[in-house]
């Protein structure tokens, strides 16, 4: 979906999320943990990838608020989920795995 196809009314509308990185995607992108950043209203998660300079290829999770948004139905990463303003998303990539216990650590 466009950002035209949204609503007539949304042109020049700005929200502001709080995106949080962790794992691969941290050492990704220069280890910053969390930074805020503005959309155009409509923006998605693949909106967000793309500003971070990360393939979705590379994502693990994402999460909305907590609530885990990463799986579309065909699989692979919901590129297509529309934060709103004040959200915050925090995108995982893959997760090393433990020596202690040779599992992910979760």
């Amino acid at each position: 979906m466009s950002h035209a196809e949204i609503g007539h009314n949304t042109g020049g509308l700005e929200i502001e999320v709080e995106v949080r990185v962790f794992n691969s995607i941290q050492q990704k992108t220069g280890g910053n943990v969390s930074r805020a950043m503005t959309l155009p209203a409509g923006g998605t998660v693949g909106d967000i990838l793309s500003r971070l300079k990360v393939n979705a290829t590379d994502v693990f999770l994402v999460w909305c608020n907590g609530r885990d948004i990463t799986r579309d139905l065909n699989s692979g990463v919901n590129t297509d989920f529309a934060p709103e303003h004040g959200d915050i998303i925090a995108v995982s990539g893959a997760v090393p795995y433990s020596w202690g216990y040779g599992s992910p650590i979760v």
